[in-house]
């Protein structure tokens, strides 16, 4: 298994934004790799990280539901091969259920609660491709909340 140089600086971005507050320069990072990778012409599982982390640091929530689709449709493109071939641990089966959870709290942001108890439960039906383990308890945590803020019974 080699290290996918891609998703290396794809992680750099992740850290800037997530372990020391720098948003704008992870969009930057971000942005940077987007276009290095040819956007949405890319490897299916570059774009779809990358346009998972970007969703993440938009300020506008119209901007993230436009990047939180465009990771969602490039998942459908990635194979499991693929997946491992870069070293990610999860199956693209446990790709849906964190890109189910933000289009779901981007659909709530946008006060569209249809669309985001749809992806509620299409996150919902696939958690189970998920271990038990710190990833896999944070989308589990994230669907609690977000079930509470949509005041979904099911």
């Amino acid at each position: 298994m080699t290290t996918d140089p891609t998703m290396t600086r794809i992680g750099q971005g992740v850290e800037l934004h997530h372990h020391q507050g720098q948003r704008d320069a992870a969009r930057d990072l971000f942005a940077q790799i987007w276009d290095d990778i040819g956007g949405e012409q890319g490897d299916p599982l570059h774009v779809c990280v990358l346009a998972h982390s970007m969703a993440d640091v938009q300020d506008d929530a119209h901007q993230e539901l436009m990047w939180d689709l465009r990771a969602l449709a490039a998942a459908d493109l990635v194979t499991d091969e693929r997946v491992g071939e870069a070293g990610v641990t999860l199956s693209v089966a446990g790709l849906y259920p964190s890109l189910h959870l933000n289009l779901s709290d981007c659909y709530r942001k946008l006060g569209d609660l249809p669309h985001a108890r749809e992806h509620l439960h299409q996150a919902r039906t696939q958690i189970d491709a998920l271990a038990d383990d710190d990833y896999g308890r944070l989308i589990k945590d994230g669907l609690e909340r977000l079930t509470q803020l949509l005041d979904d019974p099911t």
